[in-house]
């Protein structure tokens, strides 16, 4: 177990652990109210790609969490860095509402997949189309591989599936930038003036949560195992701060 003292950042999911949709996470506001009151850095990590992060930040606003737009980073802002970096014309299979986190991008006459979460446009054509591009040598890069995730009338097929029917498709592998890889990690981290070799050598304990698209048994599938399993983000807190910060 990390000491006390090597604690120094906390990196939080949102959707289904902090809200779920409109909805916040009972007791999530306090929670984070007095995780804030601690001497660690904190920065909000999500493979939400339904909607851009302004839109996300608005509507946790409206929830009352505390919280910067610049204190969330996102896998559509990692996916838009690996597109900056490969010099790359995406097609973008993602929500309208997120196309703002891709402005300024090329994306006529694609030479590379984007994949996220679209149910507005994961039919036959859009998918042939990404299909054919693959087949002829374009990338697929998938923001994140997630099976489902929760909404407000219960679980809901994720880009995962669909990402998997690709990859079967065109025998190709996507290149995935979202949680739980690595680099979409030590990316973050990097947002908090943390070197990637320090994030590395000192690891990082996860703790797992009972709420969101939680189902008996989950916590058994994760490899490598979480540090601790909690009902909450509250219960989280908690031990974050009595047991590893020492200052509940």
């Amino acid at each position: 177990m990390a000491s006390r003292r090597a604690l120094k950042a906390v990196l939080i999911d949102l959707s289904g652990t902090l809200h779920i949709e409109d909805a916040a996470v009972p007791g999530a506001q306090e929670a984070l109210a007095r995780l804030r009151q601690a001497p660690v850095a904190v920065k909000f990590v999500t493979n939400t790609t339904k909607e851009c992060k302004r839109t996300l930040f608005e509507r946790l606003r409206r929830l009352n969490f505390d919280l910067q737009e610049q204190e969330i980073f996102t896998s559509l802002t990692a996916a838009r860095n690996l597109l900056e970096q490969r010099a790359v014309r995406p097609l973008l299979l993602v929500e309208d509402s997120a196309l703002e986190d891709f402005t300024g991008l090329e994306t006529s006459d694609p030479n590379a997949v984007v994949i996220g979460l679209a149910p507005d446009h994961f039919n036959y054509q859009t998918l042939n189309k990404a299909f054919r591009l693959i087949l002829d040598g374009a990338p697929l890069i998938a923001i994140h591989k997630a099976r489902y995730y929760k909404r407000k009338d219960g679980l809901a097929l994720g880009p995962g599936p669909f990402v998997t029917g690709l990859e079967y498709a065109t025998d190709t592998q996507a290149t995935v930038v979202g949680k739980p890889e690595k680099a979409f990690f030590l990316e973050a981290l990097r947002d908090l003036n943390y070197e990637d070799g320090g994030a590395h050598n000192a690891g990082m304990l996860g703790i797992f949560v009972k709420t969101g698209k939680y189902r008996p048994g989950d916590e058994g599938k994760i490899n490598p195992s979480p540090h601790l399993t909690c009902d909450s983000f509250p219960e989280a807190v908690n031990h974050i701060l009595e047991h590893l910060l020492g200052s509940k």
